[in-house]
């Protein structure tokens, strides 16, 4: 709006209007970047949370968004992903395939113990 030259009362005007409508919302924005970025990116809640809390998001919105991300679908997404990277490696030792998994996983915001339980679980069908 500053950069169509409105200042003051105007910009304020047009801001309370669209928080009252409803445009503005951070529940709505927050849950909308949880489940996105869940969805098409395959973030984890780590990162979704960090990513929140950068944004300035209140503590209780974030835990509010975390519940758009279905628990089974959770697991299956870091499935998806362990899956889809292990036939991307080289053939290697298994302990060198594990710790790679491991860290990819973890580097998209999955937590640790549900990663390394899954990569175990991987490598035991073999």
């Amino acid at each position: 709006m500053y950069s169509w030259f409105m200042y003051g009362t105007d910009v304020n005007q047009i801001l309370s209007q669209l928080i009252e409508e409803g445009f503005l919302n951070e529940e709505r924005y927050a849950k909308a970047l949880a489940g996105g970025k869940f969805r098409q990116k395959g973030w984890g809640k780590k990162k979704i949370e960090n990513t929140l809390k950068q944004k300035g998001i209140s503590g209780y919105l974030i835990n509010s968004s975390m519940k758009e991300i279905d628990g089974q679908d959770y697991i299956k997404k870091l499935k998806e992903l362990l899956l889809k990277k292990k036939q991307t490696l080289k053939p290697e030792s298994t302990m060198i395939q594990k710790q790679k998994l491991g860290r990819f996983a973890i580097s998209k915001g999955y937590e640790g113990d549900m990663v390394w339980g899954m990569v175990n679980e991987m490598f035991k069908t073999m």
